[in-house]
């Protein structure tokens, strides 16, 4: 298994009877799973249903569900309301008698609001649940799609997220050995100092240069983070083989990344180190950046 997106899109199309029908779903990044149907009136009994599938397969992200439907022309009924045709006929006579003009045609009174209704068939409770049944398998249709569009995204995620991760490794590999010639660096460059303060005529307490040497050396020791960095090296590898959805935990890791980068960036003795510490902190910004897109 690998990694899931949560950017995705799909769409199915199907029918039943006269009833035409599509499904499109959108989903973007999102904190938690943020669910917004658009479903038509007279629809609304497949709102907890959809909820419900929706969050069979989805963990994280904005969705966009939207379902629209059409019915065949030919199962339209046009019904005639006779008492608004009255009425309209009453105001069409006495208007012609107030102003005296030409009497009005059918067109005009059919072409008044109310008149001419279009409705459509009544179903039966069965027919209603058989359409239900048959949109809500093609909603299924659909996720099975969605799900395969952010699982493709994912996998394409993954292969960069893991390349980051190995570039981190590499650079705490490379810290590793700049820190193993630190002792040699700073012991040198304690020595030049001592000797312009020595030629300066300063008077210089060999006790308190050690225990200043010592405080150096503490003071610049990344052995720690660099253990920190290596064991969240690990635990990103774990997560992206566990098959599970890690986005909020890879978030996670990567803003622990991001403070032993800076804990070494600040501790860094020399310019070897610096770099180094750079160099990781631009890796885990784009980690960062790359994580927050999945699920």
């Amino acid at each position: 298994m690998t990694l899931k997106s949560m950017t995705g899109f799909a769409r199915t199309d199907g029918a039943y009877e006269e009833v035409r029908w599509f499904w499109e779903m959108r989903s973007v990044n999102g904190r938690s799973l943020d669910l917004r149907l658009r479903l038509p009136a007279g629809l609304e009994r497949l709102e907890a249903p959809v909820r419900a599938l929706c969050q069979e397969r989805l963990v994280r992200g904005n969705c966009t569900i939207s379902l629209g439907v059409k019915r065949e022309a030919g199962q339209m009924e046009i019904r005639l309301n006779e008492a608004a045709l009255g009425e309209a006929l009453d105001v069409a006579e006495r208007a012609q008698t107030v102003t005296g003009l030409a009497p009005a045609t059918l067109d005009t009174l059919l072409a008044m609001r109310g008149v001419v209704e279009i409705a459509e068939p009544e179903e039966s409770e069965e027919q209603r649940e058989a359409l239900s049944e048959a949109l809500l398998a093609g909603l299924s249709d659909g996720l099975d799609q969605l799900v395969a569009a952010r699982t493709a995204e994912g996998a394409r995620l993954a292969e960069v997220i893991e390349a980051q991760i190995a570039t981190v490794e590499s650079l705490v590999s490379q810290a590793s050995e700049a820190m193993a010639r630190q002792p040699e660096l700073m012991t040198a460059r304690l020595r030049e100092q001592i000797a312009r303060l020595d030629e300066a005529g300063a008077s210089l307490d060999p006790e308190r240069l050690h225990q200043e040497g010592l405080l150096l050396a503490a003071k610049a020791d990344i052995r720690e983070e660099l253990d920190r960095l290596i064991a969240h090296v690990a635990a990103a590898r774990d997560l992206i083989a566990s098959g599970e959805p890690a986005g909020r935990k890879l978030e996670f890791l990567a803003q622990e990344f991001n403070r032993e980068a800076n804990t070494t960036c600040s501790k860094a003795a020399d310019i070897e180190i610096s770099r180094i510490g750079l160099e990781l902190k631009s890796v885990i910004d784009q980690l960062r950046e790359q994580v927050q897109n999945i699920e």
